[in-house]
């Protein structure tokens, strides 16, 4: 049959052809995709695959809030000594000894740029400046302890000349201080329920003493920082409250050690968010809260409580405490200074290397330093 014979038919086939056209490609597809498809997707796995709704990230109108990062100009890492030897305690240390080049060349291996003053360094100081120089490294600070809380001020101006003619000579800007008088911290009892507790006469002393020395510093181009520290007049947030109302800020900046103060029940945070204005340096000490708990419940001493491990390093999942809050609101202050490591562990339970290691590498990726 023609279609010109039958004109009604003609569009009748021409959709059938065309049918047949669709219907071809369609199988063409079919055995190309069934040819070439790396997967067989089955109905249970197209019914995992999330939809664009599921993993597209709706826009919100809250800004983007950029922590600070500090200024690598003006904000060095240190750590101390005591990771490896402890002054406070001889006795914890390997045996023979660490000595103390091994010290500085593991320090600068770790990647630090400095570290507190110690009894185990050179006391000659162009042997310490040799030493140092061959490492890149200098010395953060030295460590001040005053008596005027009982009535011991002329030694304290000596350990304070003598620290700061120190600083001059290494060409540091810092010098730590705490008040000893009365202090347990290395006497064989508890800590915290034996501490000092001032009257009214003695903070008048500490605070007058402290502007006094704060001046000096001040006048020499450097700063006084106070360290408040377990066992002594000056641990608690009161203490550190009534401290920094009863002194100039012109004259005595505030030195954060997280590991003290929360081994005396304070927050590290809280005190970082109230005086960040004033502190001036800072000491990086982590907690192991169940040796710590333990420490307390025995009434060990703070030297017992060191041997059991109470303390280690920013960057231990041992640890307790959460440092980036801290860091970031330092940052947020524009702090400038040093950011000191501090753990006293014993190096026969802990490699003094490993756990400098681990310090750094935690505070490259909380800081950017």
């Amino acid at each position: 049959m023609m279609i010109q014979d039958e004109p009604f038919l003609a569009p009748i086939v021409r959709k059938i052809r065309l049918l047949g056209t669709l219907l071809v490609l369609a199988t063409v597809f079919v055995l190309v995709g069934m040819t070439f498809s790396p997967l067989q997707v089955n109905a249970a796995t197209m019914q995992e695959q999330p939809s664009i709704a599921q993993v597209s990230v709706k826009p919100t109108n809250k800004p983007t809030v950029r922590i600070p990062k500090f200024d690598s100009k003006k904000v060095f890492l240190g750590i101390t000594p005591t990771g490896w030897s402890n002054s406070d305690d001889p006795s914890i240390d390997l045996v023979p000894p660490i000595p103390y080049r091994q010290i500085f060349s593991e320090m600068a291996l770790a990647g630090f740029k400095g570290s507190q003053m110690s009894g185990k360094y050179p006391q000659d100081l162009t042997e310490l400046k040799k030493e140092l120089g061959l490492r890149g490294l200098t010395i953060s600070e030295p460590w001040v302890g005053t008596y005027f809380t009982i009535g011991d001020k002329t030694d304290s101006q000596k350990i304070f000349d003598q620290q700061l003619a120190f600083m001059k000579s290494i060409g540091g800007d810092t010098i730590v201080v705490a008040e000893l008088g009365g202090a347990v911290h290395q006497q064989p009892i508890a800590p915290l329920p034996n501490r000092p507790i001032f009257n009214d006469t003695q903070w008048k002393a500490l605070t007058d003493g402290l502007n006094d020395l704060g001046k000096q510093a001040h006048d020499a181009g450097m700063k006084l920082v106070y360290h408040p520290h377990v066992g002594t007049g000056v641990e608690t947030m009161a203490d550190i409250d009534r401290l920094m109302t009863g002194t100039n800020p012109q004259y005595l900046s505030l030195l954060l050690d997280t590991g003290h103060l929360y081994y005396a029940g304070v927050n590290p945070l809280e005190v970082t968010q109230k005086y960040a204005d004033r502190i001036k340096h800072v000491h990086l000490k982590n907690i192991r809260k169940p040796i710590y708990e333990q420490s307390k419940t025995d009434g060990l001493s703070f030297l017992n409580s060191i041997r059991a491990g109470v303390f280690t390093v920013p960057g231990d999942k041992e640890g307790d405490i959460d440092f980036k809050p801290i860091l970031d609101r330092l940052a947020l202050a524009k702090y400038e200074g040093w950011l000191i490591v501090e753990a006293e562990q014993d190096p026969n339970k802990a490699n003094p290397l490993q756990y400098a290691l681990m310090a750094r590498t935690y505070l490259k990726q909380v800081t950017g330093l």
